[in-house]
């Protein structure tokens, strides 16, 4: 054994085998207080009695070595499996590694599976300030209602310190509720993941401060990303949000985004909406340098008429929209075109929507000015031609 794999765990495990035959009934009596006093760094689930099996359950094993790494603030390793799990509560600054072996059509690698139809989630990391969640697959398997992949719910308030927490190379897919639900979250990050097939939302933001960088959402029954309650100050940048049933990104009564460099794919509503909250309508955005493509699929079904649009702003001020590359189209060789509309405005104040380009960008009209506007406001120059079917 040479010095690099002469671990303090390696010291221990041969330490025990040389003294088993005087010490045994002490060392069983003691052995977990034992190991658990000696765990340091990254604890590998398996050390803990997890299977990984795909039959066992193994939420105890699981969230046992998150509550033992929470005495250190350190991390725990999942090795690639399948991981049958009630929901895990992940401690405060306490990270989960798994390895991120995922493709765009199948969860593989460290797969954590949700078998309890009464869970709220299958990851909660509400309170869990400076949690780390990275390489690991979640899937759902449709179980339950409105059941989440990983899950923030502070009820009353967003408490005195930022969340600070972080996920990074994860899917989330077949759950019955959000991909991911953050309910009064308060700083945060989420980069380079999938959310993919969800019957809610892939993401759904209750809070602000937040990145949301180089993601894939795509196929939700719901919105790619949303947020519908109270919001402010998120930056949404290079993510691929495609075939969400009710619209690519809707925002109501947010301020303070940067939306930059997404590509918005066949969305079942507007690709983008920026609309009037409960309390205010948007304000403060910079939307810039997007790709919107095939909006509004006419088979998922509207709302209203202005549902098959690539854009929808109304009751807002503040608002940059330009530099945007808006396309229509239809499925995949096949299907309806759509939408019937590019842009529709209404009800803007200190806002520009100038410099977009249309080519063959909607079916009937490129820009829908339905008017009421308040001072300082320029729509002008939107390029464009119609599609002629």
């Amino acid at each position: 054994m040479d010095q690099n794999t002469f671990s303090r765990r390696n010291f221990i495990t041969v330490g025990s085998i040389l003294t088993a035959a005087s010490v045994v009934p002490a060392f069983a009596a003691t052995q977990q207080s034992q190991s658990e006093s000696q765990y340091s760094g990254m604890l590998n689930v398996k050390d803990f009695g997890a299977k990984g099996d795909g039959t066992s359950d193994d939420t105890l094993m699981i969230q046992k070595a998150l509550d033992v790494a929470a005495k250190t603030h350190g991390s725990i390793f999942i090795p690639e499996g399948n991981y049958l799990c009630s929901e895990l509560r992940v401690p405060a600054g306490v990270g989960i590694h798994g390895l991120p072996s995922w493709s765009y059509r199948d969860g593989t690698g460290t797969v954590l599976i949700l078998k309890d139809a009464n869970s709220r989630c299958l990851i909660n990391i509400t309170g869990a300030y400076g949690a780390y969640l990275f390489g690991l697959c979640l899937k759902g398997n449709n179980l339950g209602k409105e059941i989440h992949g990983i899950m923030v719910d502070k009820p009353l308030d967003y408490g005195k310190q930022e969340d600070t927490s972080r996920i990074d190379t994860c899917r989330v897919e077949y759950f019955s509720g959000d991909g991911v639900r953050l309910e009064r979250i308060w700083c945060f990050v989420i980069r380079h993941s999938h959310c993919f097939c969800n019957q809610g939302c892939g993401l759904r933001i209750r809070g602000w401060d937040g990145f949301i960088l180089d993601n894939w959402f795509s196929g939700n029954g719901k919105a790619g990303i949303a947020a519908y309650d109270e919001n402010a100050s998120n930056t949404i940048t290079g993510n691929r949000i495609e075939w969400n049933k009710e619209g690519g990104i809707i925002i109501h009564g947010g301020a303070q985004y940067n939306i930059t460099g997404n590509y918005i794919d066949r969305s079942g509503h507007c690709g983008l909406q920026l609309l009037k909250g409960t309390q205010r309508g948007c304000h403060t955005m910079a939307v810039t340098g997007n790709v919107i493509f095939r909006s509004g699929k006419p088979e998922w079904g509207r709302k209203d008429e202005y549902d098959s649009a690539h854009v929808r702003i109304e009751d807002a001020q503040g608002i940059v929209f330009t530099g945007n590359a808006l396309n229509s189209g239809r499925d995949d060789g096949a299907g309806l075109y759509s939408p019937d509309y590019g842009i529709v405005v209404k009800n803007l104040e200190s806002s520009i929507v100038k410099d977009n380009v249309q080519h063959l960008g909607a079916l009937k009209q490129l820009v829908v000015d339905l008017g009421q506007h308040g001072e300082s406001v320029i729509i002008q120059d939107n390029v464009g031609t119609l599609r002629k079917l």
